[in-house]
């Protein structure tokens, strides 16, 4: 899905990905070793992927922003025989967390015959002994039907713990990588945690997996779970369309996920093909007005007598209110009474349409929890067993302090200081929004 381009100003030296030393064990997987061969071959450390692909015939080239290829690496740092991992899943509920899980236990176990792997549970409190929740022995056996489950085997939560507790926990069990399993807020941990090892002078490699259903991490085209939420929005989306049409004047309104990025409502209407209005975070609308919403509604009733309108959480920031609620990573909670932008977008249309004593039936579904916790589908089982693989490769070849990107169907090695330096949006003015108002017939609802 196409977003803004990165505002951020990078410079090549950001993009350098960290090693804890120089890689002297050959690798276990057996690859080729001759470039360009028809089998399966290793990455050298010099391949690079570029950012921008498109240009102009005759345009002169600007200095491209490159970021180092993910893969096996014919040498790895780590020697497999003495390696103990660590696993820990954080944030909120996403498709595909447990398949991410799986994958990295059995190319651990299977490809490069790794012994020990430990699964610490409920997010960072796991690794703070005051919670008091020690850490579970991960084999093939015990991660064996886990990815035909949603939510996380392991658990997850929010909130910040200090570092220094957390690598003595590390310390404490001897672990020599840790493959974080979250979105923006886990990653900013595991920089922490980084900062913290490198500052002891330990060679832990810390590796970040990205987990948000938003798919709003910048320089990653696509997040594992997005799929599947798309797909389990659509079905929301055709509800609310049957609702609206066996009604009278019936308005089906859905709020989707997305607390600062509209992906999710932006896809699903696309993929329903029966949205009228689709409201995201990044584009301004007037509810009230010649030009609003409301206005706009009430020419389409009259005309077609229904609607179907889609929005996405993150538009409930246009109702913030002082003291509004904050969850424990300090991020606001649209799912709190004053800034849940379902009801009060439900209710504002009623009484609109009730004023102007125009007959009405307004439905309302908010499909946030069963999007978050069902199975990954096909193609997000597929993607998060790549990503869970590289992410192996990476740590055991001694990267660290990196999360496994993907750009142009290529997974990269992108540093985690450059995937939160800013969030991914929706393009306003690009071809994603476009096939959107294009889709849904919308006007713009504000002069």
């Amino acid at each position: 899905m196409q977003s803004m381009l990165p505002q951020l100003s990078l410079r090549a030296s950001d993009l350098n990905v960290r090693t804890l030393g120089a890689r002297t064990f050959p690798s276990p997987l057996g690859l080729s070793t001759v470039r360009g061969d028809e089998v399966a071959d290793y990455v050298p450390d010099d391949a690079r992927i570029t950012w921008q692909i498109e240009t102009r015939a005759g345009a002169r080239l600007e200095t491209p922003i490159l970021f180092e290829k993910a893969g096996p690496r014919e040498t790895i740092f780590f020697d497999p025989k003495d390696t103990r991992v660590g696993i820990v899943t954080c944030g909120g509920l996403c498709p595909g967390i447990n398949n991410v899980i799986r994958s990295i236990v059995l190319e651990l176990t299977h490809k490069y015959r790794v012994q020990s792997v430990l699964g610490f549970r409920y997010g960072y409190r796991g690794l703070d002994p005051a919670a008091g929740t020690p850490p579970v022995q991960l084999t093939p056996a015990e991660v064996l039907h886990v990815h035909r489950q949603g939510g996380s085997f392991l658990g997850l939560s929010r909130g910040k713990r200090d570092a220094a507790t957390m690598v003595d926990t590390l310390e404490r069990h001897g672990i020599d990588i840790l493959f974080t399993i979250g979105g923006d807020g886990t990653l900013r941990g595991a920089h922490a945690l980084h900062e913290e090892i490198a500052r002891r002078g330990k060679r832990i490699a810390v590796i970040g997996v990205p987990k948000t259903i938003d798919n709003d991490i910048e320089f990653v085209d696509k997040t594992f779970g997005y799929e599947t939420a798309v797909e389990v929005a659509r079905l929301a989306v055709d509800a609310a369309h049957t609702e609206a049409l066996g009604a009278l004047n019936g308005v089906g309104v859905v709020k989707l996920m997305g607390r600062d990025a509209g992906f999710i409502a932006a896809a699903a209407a696309l993929a329903s093909h029966d949205v009228n209005y689709c409201l995201i975070p990044e584009v301004g609308f007037d509810l009230e007005g010649p030009s609003g919403l409301f206005a706009s509604l009430e020419r389409r009733l009259a005309e077609r007598g229904h609607a179907v309108i889609v929005v996405a959480e993150g538009c409930g920031a246009s109702l913030l209110r002082e003291g509004a609620e904050l969850d424990a990573s300090g991020n606001l909670r649209f799912s709190s009474s004053g800034l849940d932008i379902g009801p009060h977008l439900r209710d504002a249309v009623t009484k609109y349409l009730a004023d102007r004593q125009i007959e009405s039936t307004v439905k309302y579904i908010d499909p946030s929890y069963m999007i978050r916790s069902v199975p990954a589908n096909a193609h997000d089982s597929i993607f998060c067993d790549s990503l869970a693989r590289n992410a192996v490769h990476a740590g055991m070849a001694g990267k660290t302090d990196i999360v496994i990107g993907r750009i142009h169907r290529v997974f990269t090695h992108l540093p985690i200081p450059v995937a939160v330096g800013q969030k991914k949006r929706v393009n306003p003015d690009g071809a994603l929004w476009l096939a959107v108002t294009e889709t849904t017939g919308q006007p713009r609802l504000r002069p």
